[in-house]
């Protein structure tokens, strides 16, 4: 019998999310309300199955989402979840054709790229996804910071002050202050009302675990919220009665470097607390460089993050602003994929342009590349030496890396 992606109907939904923790290797099971309370927050035309003789095997998620852009524009996206193939039905194509199913429904809807976090870097390359932000995690050993301990914190002059807040004042505050970040910092993308209700405990399924975290909120001088910390805290003591206890961040977001340097400041002050670990942050995060000895912060983790394929390239391309005037004729290789083409890019300081052209191209590249390049974190001449990217004319490869870089790196804070 062939194996043909479908889109899931309700009584299916169950089955379906038990397909994709048995492919996540979860532990499986779950009651009837536990799959409605799930089921009333999907979008069940975006969401596709395999079966097999009446069983899932293969699973298939995409939903609406926001993305912030260099230059502050806010595209629509297609972000892509769930993704699982059971053990028992792995290597027959069938990510292939549900993959191929959701980027043709995406492009038809208007959405200009779709989005991804990767559990694993091999899969995505080959469907024209590649990396374009990345993330580091640090953990700090709070005694050698060289921060004094008995300094008030926010510091003497700034005028602001940090308290502790509970999770109705978070749900208040915290999307204004996030749409706020999100309009200027590239790579983030949009916090819908449930993922607030989730996160500060206002709606919590009764079939999940629930472990109220402490939320620290820094006002400016002037009254306004600018800066958000969840985070909790790991007790330990030493044989000898040595606080040891490690403040694990959850989520941070500032609006301003002063809200920002009083946070983590905050973070490091806490009595008994030796150590912080930052959740994933942005590669350039100020997070070391707070502290009068940055070799207080190792880094525990840096990897990869958010991976992009571009759906519509002259859109995508338009949609963003530039370092500097450029002007580039791209040979993108995508083939039977929407980004296919020779486009010219002509990005001046009042305008952009992307349209098709038949000139001689300057650079080639696969939409994979297109995506690593397309937030400003990666160099075009750093692929045109791997041999990913083909420079046809001298120099376009510096061109396209003064124009297409950013000052600050991309980052993504959330997983989805």
């Amino acid at each position: 019998m062939s194996l043909v992606p479908r889109t899931v109907t309700p009584p299916e939904f169950r089955d379906w999310f038990r397909a994709k923790r048995v492919g996540f290797a979860h532990p499986t099971g779950e009651s009837e309300e536990e799959s409605a309370v799930r089921l009333a927050h999907v979008d069940l035309s975006r969401v596709q199955g395999v079966f097999d003789e009446g069983r899932c095997v293969a699973t298939f998620r995409s939903f609406a989402q926001e993305l912030t852009v260099p230059g502050g524009a806010r595209l629509p996206v297609s972000a892509i979840t769930a993704v699982t193939v059971s053990p028992s039905h792995r290597r027959r194509g069938l990510l292939g054709r549900m993959m191929a199913e959701d980027l043709a429904a995406a492009k038809e809807r208007g959405e200009v790229l779709a989005t991804l976090i990767a559990a694993e870097y091999p899969i995505y390359g080959r469907f024209g996804f590649g990396p374009a932000t990345s993330v580091v995690e640090w953990e700090a050993d709070v005694l050698r910071t060289g921060l004094d301990p008995h300094a008030r914190v926010p510091a003497e002059g700034d005028g602001g002050r940090v308290d502790l807040v509970d999770g109705k004042e978070v749900r208040e505050a915290g999307p204004g202050l996030h749409d706020r970040i999100a309009a200027s910092r590239h790579g983030m993308i949009d916090r819908p009302e449930r993922w607030w209700e989730l996160r500060t405990g206002i709606s919590v399924p009764a079939h999940e675990e629930w472990t109220q975290p402490f939320h620290a909120q820094y006002r400016s001088a002037s009254g306004e919220i600018e800066g958000l910390a969840t985070y909790r805290v790991e007790d330990r003591w030493g044989d000898g009665k040595q606080p040891m206890c490690t403040v694990v961040v959850r989520d941070l977001l500032a609006a301003t470097p002063a809200a920002e340097r009083a946070l983590w400041h905050f973070l490091c002050s806490i009595d008994w607390v030796t150590r912080v670990r930052t959740g994933f942050r942005a590669p350039d995060d100020l997070f070391p460089l707070l502290f009068p000895d940055p070799r207080a912060a190792r880094v525990v983790t840096a990897a990869d993050w958010l991976w992009l394929r571009v759906l519509d390239t002259p859109a995508a391309l338009q949609a963003r602003t530039y370092v500097c005037p450029v002007t580039l004729v791209l040979q993108v290789d995508d083939p039977d994929g929407p980004a296919d083409g020779r486009f010219l890019l002509a990005a001046g300081p009042d305008a952009v342009t992307c349209t098709p052209t038949v000139r001689d191209p300057d650079l080639t590249l696969r939409a994979a590349e297109l995506a690593r390049l397309y937030l400003g974190d990666e160099s075009v001449e750093r692929l045109v030496a791997l041999g990913t990217v083909q420079e046809h004319r001298p120099g376009a490869a510096a061109e396209a890396d003064a124009a297409f870089r950013t000052g600050r790196r991309p980052w993504c804070p959330d997983v989805f």
